[in-house]
């Protein structure tokens, strides 16, 4: 039982490096399964995320109505706003 408690001392977790956002983008204005598909797809500013309409975010994993209103608001604060969707 000792030898495990020390073994666990010197293992860390596996899932930890997967799970981090590696810069503070967004930080505090959307949740982390939105902010991580933003980097994958290499959105780390907002000039580049001006570049999607809001229905192509609501394609991406982790956004839903509720991140888009966010970001939506974010945006229009900080005197950007989304591409336009042509229907």
């Amino acid at each position: 039982m000792i030898n495990l408690i020390i073994m666990a001392k010197y293992i860390s977790p596996v899932c930890n490096d997967q799970h981090e956002v590696s810069n503070d983008f967004l930080k505090g204005v959307i949740a982390m399964p939105a902010r991580r598909m933003l980097e994958r797809e290499k959105i780390d500013s907002l000039d580049k995320l001006a570049d999607y309409s809001e229905e192509e975010l609501m394609q991406f994993h982790g956004f839903g109505k509720s991140t888009v209103q966010r970001l939506k608001i974010y945006m229009k604060d900080n005197h950007f706003s989304f591409k336009s969707s042509l229907k």
